[in-house]
């Protein structure tokens, strides 16, 4: 059965990040409906996976990352504005069969995501 799982992991601390806020939405010709809202857990993770069963359906989908609140609730002196503010991923289910898992990898200047497993 398939499901969509994100995690996130602070590259500048190397741990995960904790606390982040992220914001998961479905595209649809363009217009994004919020999902939900969560917060990660203290492994970085969502507690339950943010598709799965009759909702994982093929479409396009955006995940919002909130990173600079993350960092800065962490103490890290921030510009203004921030490097990063909000990390979008919009991305694509093409089998509703299949496991997505939304890495995102970050710091208050760089990430990078891919599909894993």
């Amino acid at each position: 059965m398939g499901r969509l799982t994100t995690h996130v992991l602070d590259t500048a601390h190397g741990c995960p990040a904790a606390g982040m806020k992220v914001r998961f939405s479905r595209l649809d010709n363009g217009v994004a409906t919020e999902l939900r809202a969560l917060t990660l857990n203290a492994d970085g993770r969502a507690d339950a996976p943010l598709l799965d069963g009759s909702t994982h359906r093929p479409g396009r989908y955006r995940l919002v990352f909130s990173v600079a609140a993350y960092f800065a609730g962490r103490g890290v002196q921030l510009p203004d504005p921030p490097f990063l503010d909000e990390v979008t991923l919009d991305f694509g289910i093409a089998a509703a069969d299949e496991h997505y898992h939304v890495p995102l990898l970050v710091s208050p200047w760089s990430y990078s995501t891919y599909r894993g497993s």
